[in-house]
């Protein structure tokens, strides 16, 4: 009779264990793996709750610090910190995943990531009504967007990201050139002759492509001409007028691709 009833007992495990799916783990192992805690954290970001989010994705990362786990719970971090509008720590986590995992499959989108938050950070300052009221202000952040979106395209020319890259980069070639003759101006209307040249031709020579090197041109055709240079005036009026388009709109400066004179 002991012998029967160990033997019925073997094989109701053996059943059990047949109809357990081998892939399957019970629900409190996958709670206290890095599988687990990762669709835990990801269940918050999906819901926006991107605070509860970062605290798993760091559980998991102290928790499980090697594995595919803890280089995906990086980047997310990096993507939930962005999210919740903390542009320093998304750009310090997104510089962390980039040099820990400088050959990842997804280290193409850590720049795009890090592009992305320097573009949103103070974009304000490139709108149409912006009118300065401080002669020196260091649009650093959309240099540093630019930056970033160069080396995506630059090292991951196939990367999926690689096309919405260059179409924010030309946005911030256009937007940056517009502010420095926005500054310019400035500098024109107090009578800062002198500046406002420099900084027209710093137009000129960084942003050749821009439409804004119309503007640029006409400030130092201005600014000339108020300092009495009607020489270098009327050389800055004939610029002006041999590289207008046909439309009357649109400035030829230079025929090379526009991203070829960023200075490195």
């Amino acid at each position: 009779m002991r012998h029967s009833l160990t033997l019925i007992v073997l094989l109701m495990l053996t059943a059990c264990s047949i109809f357990t799916p081998k892939n399957e783990k019970p629900t409190s192992a996958l709670a206290d793996s890095a599988e687990g805690v990762y669709a835990q954290a990801m269940e918050q970001m999906n819901g926006a709750n991107y605070s509860g989010a970062i605290k798993l994705f760091e559980t998991l990362q102290s928790r499980y610090p090697y594995g595919r786990y803890a280089q995906q719970a990086l980047i997310e971090t990096a993507y939930a910190y962005y999210k919740q509008n903390e542009p320093e720590s998304a750009l310090s986590t997104v510089e962390r995943f980039i040099k820990q995992y400088p050959n990842s499959q997804h280290v193409d989108y850590a720049y795009y990531l890090k592009g992305l938050v320097n573009f949103d950070e103070d974009l304000g300052l490139f709108g149409e009504g912006f009118q300065p009221d401080v002669s020196e202000r260091n649009p650093k952040a959309p240099r540093e967007a630019f930056d970033a979106f160069k080396d995506l395209v630059t090292r991951f020319p196939n990367s999926k990201y690689a096309a919405d890259s260059k179409l924010r980069m030309q946005y911030l070639v256009n937007a940056l050139a517009r502010h420095e003759t926005q500054v310019a101006r400035y500098y024109l209307r107090r009578g800062a002759n002198i500046a406002a040249v420099n900084r027209a031709n710093g137009v000129l020579i960084e942003f050749p492509q821009a439409p804004a090197t119309r503007e640029a041109l006409q400030i130092m055709v201005q600014a000339y001409d108020a300092m009495g240079l009607k020489d270098l005036r009327d050389d800055s009026q004939r610029v002006l007028d041999k590289n207008l388009a046909k439309d009357g709109t649109k400035p030829a400066i230079n025929p090379n691709p526009w991203w070829k004179f960023w200075k490195s």
